[in-house]
């Protein structure tokens, strides 16, 4: 008798092969995995200057915009929150992202399937090339608003808007400038406390 495939597939994600649920579940020590388009990622784990640039970006905004201390609040901002996008769906977690409150109103009990209105990914030597070939294209075609990528290196910052056809690069900014970054533009971001240790 045959086995039956239908009854392998995992329930919480039916739509995914169970060696591509086993390999996002269980990842190698030190390692991260995601599935995009039914395939399967594994990056090792961010540095400690990755995970500080995220934190330090997730703080600055954390106030004035989740918070509205000394802005106009309005978002739910989290670091690494695990996404499950689509019917597929596509797992992945940016490093930052964040929701108008309206559309995230209460904390979900598992990954997040409402899509981002804004998302950050912070690049580094392991994860570049799939944040760019890989991720932006998966943001863009779930219908992210705004993606920010920060380089922890080079110290810079690109906002991104989704259009129609695209992202369209909306700022470039590096070093110590001070600016206004779609769509957390109703206060001004000092780039240099991303890069302090």
């Amino acid at each position: 008798m045959a086995s039956d495939p239908a009854g392998s597939r995992d329930p919480e994600y039916p739509n995914l092969p169970a060696e591509v649920i086993g390999a996002y579940r269980d990842p190698p020590p030190g390692m991260v995995v995601e599935v995009v388009d039914g395939l399967v990622y594994t990056m090792t784990r961010p540095r400690p200057i990755h995970q500080r640039v995220g934190g330090e970006l997730h703080g600055e905004l954390r106030d004035p915009f989740d918070r509205g201390r000394g802005g106009p609040g309005g978002w739910v901002l989290l670091p690494e929150p695990e996404l499950s996008l689509g019917d597929r769906p596509d797992l992945a977690a940016p490093d930052v992202a964040g929701w108008r409150r309206e559309r995230l109103p209460s904390p979900p009990r598992g990954a997040i399937s409402v899509v981002p209105d804004w998302v950050c990914e912070i690049l580094s030597d392991s994860t570049r090339r799939h944040d760019l070939t890989v991720k932006m294209p998966m943001y863009f075609r779930h219908g992210v608003g705004h993606a920010w990528l920060v380089d922890a290196d080079t110290h810079t910052l690109q906002v991104y808007r989704r259009v129609t056809d695209g992202w369209l690069l909306v700022l470039s900014a590096s070093g110590e400038d001070v600016v206004r970054a779609e769509p957390f533009d109703a206060t001004g971001l000092d780039l240099a406390t991303l890069w302090r240790w």
